[in-house]
C-alpha cells in the first residue's frame, strides 16, 4: 500500500512547483495488486470503451472526428474542458502545497485558475467563430497558410509530445503498482487504451471520457470533502484553529511566507500559468466543438465555475490534512510525526483519503487518477494528430485538396503514430527528473502559441514575417532557457550552478516573442503585408459575428 501512495505521487510532477514535485522517478518494484483499486480502475475502462464504441459508429467526417460534429453543448463542453485542466497535479500537488505553506499554497493556486477570464473575455468567441479544427486556422486566416500552419504545428506537437511523456509516466508508474506488472507493459496497456480512444471514437469519445473524469473527480473530491469536515463537526473555522494549532509554522500559515518570495520567479511562474493556459493547443480545440459563439462562452463560464469549486476543495482538502494526516505518525516513514510523508510530499489528500474512507477510499481515488491522466493523454493525442493531418498534410501538403475520408485517415495514422512515441519516450524517460517539462510546457505555449494567435486576432499589423520570427524567437528562447536554468543545468545535467537563475522563462521569452512580432511586422512592406493588413477587417467582422463561421478558415 505504501508503494501504490509512492506511484500516485508521480503524476504530480505536472505541478509546477518544483519544491514538491520531488526527484528522479525511481525504481518501482512490483507489488501486492489493491483490489478496490483495480475493480474501479476495470469499471472507469469498461465504461470508457463502451463510449468508445457508441462514438465510433457517429463518427463519419472530419468534422465529426476533430469536433464531435460541433455537437456538443455548452455545459457538455465546459465539463469537458474542466476535464482536460483538472490533473491529476491539481488534486496531489496543490493540495500539498497548502499541506505545507498554507496560505501560499491557496495564492500558488489562484495562479492555475486566473488564466480563464482572459480566454472567456478575448479568446473563446473570436476562437470559435474563426476556427474551424485547430489553432493554427485561425493564426493563418490572413496570414500565409503554409508558413503559419508549419510553425503552429510544431509548435503543438511540442507542447502536446512533452505533456505526453508527463502523463504517460505518471499512468505507467500507476498501473504498474495496481496491477504489479513490470513498467514497459503498464506503459503499453496506457497507449493502448489512449489509442483505441482517440484512433476509434475521435473528438466525441474524447469528450464523453473527459466528462466522466471531470465528475468523478469532483464527485470523490467533494466526497471526501464531506468526510473532512465531519471530523470538525462542519465548521471551517474549527478547522483551521486545529491547524493552527498542530501545524509547525502556526499562526503564519494563514498568511502569506516564502512561497514566492522572489518577484522575478513570481511574475514569471504567473505569465507562464496565465497565458500558457491560453496556448494550449487541447484546450483551444475544445472551442470547435460547440455549435455557435455563445455556446463558446457558455463553455468557458461553466469550466471556469467547475474548476474554481474543485481548486477550493483541494485548498480544504490540504489544510484538513494538517490536522487529520500530519498528527499520525503512521503516515510517516519511522513513525516520527513531521518527518518525511511515505510516498512523498505530494501526498497528504491520499493519506487523508485512507485515513478517512480506508482502503476504499484510497483505491477510488487512485483509479479516479488513472483515469484523470487518460483522459488528458486522449485530449493531448487528439491536439497532436489534428496539428499532423489538418494543418500540415491536409493544408501545406495537400494545399486544401485532401478529401475529407483521406484527411481523417491521416489523423488516425498521426495518433497511432503519436501513441507509439508517447509510450518509447516513456520508457526512455522511466527514471528521469521530468519537471523541466512543465517550464517548457507552459513556457512554450505561452511564448510561441499564445502571442501568434493573440496578435493574430487583434492587431491589424501583424504580417507574415512578424509572426513568423515573433513565434520562432519565444520558442527557441523558452526553450533555451528552460535548458540553462536549474531544472535542467543543475539537476538533470549535474552542474553546480545554472547559466539563468530561474526555471519559468515566460516573463523573458513571452516579451521576446512579442516585441519581435511586432518590430518585423512594423519594418515588413512587402505587397503580401499589404493584403494581409487590408483581410484584417474581413476577419474582424466573422470574430465578432460569426458570419460565415460554418465554412471554412481559409481565405
Amino acid at each position: 500500500m505504501n508503494r501504490l501512495i509512492a506511484a500516485l505521487a508521480v503524476p504530480a510532477l505536472l505541478a509546477a512547483n518544483a519544491a514538491y514535485a520531488g526527484p528522479a522517478v525511481g525504481e518501482v518494484q512490483k507489488q501486492a495488486m489493491n483490489i478496490p483499486a483495480i475493480a474501479m480502475f476495470l469499471a472507469i475502462v469498461a465504461v470508457t470503451l463502451g463510449i468508445t464504441y457508441w462514438a465510433a459508429t457517429r463518427t463519419r467526417s472530419a468534422a465529426d472526428f476533430y469536433t464531435a460534429g460541433g455537437g456538443i453543448t455548452g455545459w457538455q463542453n465546459g465539463l469537458a474542458i474542466a476535464g482536460d485542466y483538472m490533473s491529476a497535479a491539481t488534486l496531489l500537488g496543490l493540495s500539498s502545497m497548502v499541506y505545507f505553506k498554507g496560505f501560499d499554497g491557496f495564492v500558488y493556486t489562484i495562479g492555475f485558475f486566473v488564466g480563464w477570464p482572459i480566454i472567456l473575455f478575448l479568446m473563446a468567441e473570436r476562437l470559435r467563430n474563426l476556427g474551424k479544427f485547430t489553432f493554427a486556422d485561425i493564426a493563418s486566416y490572413r496570414l500565409d497558410q503554409t508558413k503559419i500552419r508549419t510553425f503552429a504545428a510544431v509548435g503543438s506537437l511540442t507542447v502536446c509530445v512533452f505533456y505526453l511523456i508527463i502523463q504517460m509516466v505518471g499512468a505507467g508508474q500507476l498501473i504498474q503498482l495496481l496491477f504489479g506488472l513490470d513498467y514497459i507493459y503498464a506503459v503499453i496497456i496506457v497507449g493502448a487504451l489512449m489509442m483505441i480512444y482517440v484512433t476509434f471514437g475521435g473528438m466525441l469519445a474524447t469528450t464523453w471520457v473527459q466528462i466522466i473524469k471531470a465528475c468523478l473527480l469532483l464527485g470523490g473530491g467533494t466526497l471526501l470533502l464531506y468526510l473532512a469536515f465531519a471530523q470538525f463537526d462542519f465548521s471551517f473555522e474549527t478547522m483551521a484553529d486545529r491547524a493552527i494549532s498542530v501545524h509547525k509554522d502556526g499562526l503564519k500559515i494563514m498568511g502569506p511566507g516564502t512561497l514566492l518570495s522572489d518577484p522575478v520567479s513570481a511574475v514569471s511562474l504567473s505569465l507562464g500559468l496565465m497565458f500558457g493556459t491560453a496556448g494550449l493547443p487541447h484546450i483551444l480545440m475544445r472551442f470547435f466543438t460547440v455549435a455557435d459563439a455563445k455556446a463558446a462562452r457558455k463553455s468557458v463560464l461553466y469550466a471556469t465555475g467547475v474548476i474554481g469549486y474543485f481548486f477550493m476543495v483541494v485548498c480544504i482538502l490540504g489544510l484538513a490534512a494538517v490536522t487529520i494526516v500530519g498528527t499520525d505518525p503512521s503516515y510517516f516513514e519511522g513513525g516520527v510525526v513531521g518527518g518525511k510523508l511515505i510516498g512523498g510530499n505530494n501526498m497528504p489528500v491520499m493519506h487523508l483519503a485512507k485515513a478517512l474512507g480506508g482502503d476504499v477510499m484510497l483505491g477510488f481515488l487512485s483509479a479516479v487518477a488513472f483515469a484523470t491522466i487518460l483522459a488528458v493523454v486522449a485530449g493531448l493525442v487528439l491536439a497532436g494528430a489534428s496539428a499532423i493531418s489538418h494543418d500540415l498534410f491536409a493544408n501545406v501538403i495537400m494545399k486544401g485538396k485532401a478529401s475529407e475520408r483521406a484527411e481523417v485517415r491521416a489523423s488516425k495514422i498521426a495518433s497511432m503514430t503519436l501513441g507509439t512515441i508517447a509510450v518509447l519516450l516513456a520508457v526512455l524517460f522511466e527514471k528521469q527528473n521530468l519537471v523541466f517539462m512543465v517550464g517548457l510546457t507552459f513556457g512554450v505555449a505561452a511564448s510561441a502559441n499564445f502571442p501568434v494567435l493573440f496578435l493574430s486576432m487583434f492587431w491589424k499589423g501583424l504580417t507574415t514575417r512578424g509572426a513568423l520570427l515573433g513565434g520562432l524567437t519565444g520558442l527557441t528562447t523558452a526553450v533555451v532557457l528552460v535548458i540553462l536554468g536549474p531544472a535542467v543545468w543543475k539537476t538533470v545535467l549535474g552542474h553546480a550552478q545554472a547559466l539563468f537563475p530561474y526555471d519559468q522563462p515566460a516573463l523573458f521569452s513571452m516579451p521576446a516573442a512579442f516585441l519581435m512580432a511586432f518590430v518585423v511586422s512594423k519594418l515588413d512592406s512587402s505587397v503580401g503585408a499589404a493584403k494581409e493588413r487590408e483581410i484584417f477587417d474581413d476577419q474582424f467582422v466573422r470574430a465578432q459575428t460569426g458570419l460565415g463561421a460554418e465554412g471554412a478558415a481559409s481565405h
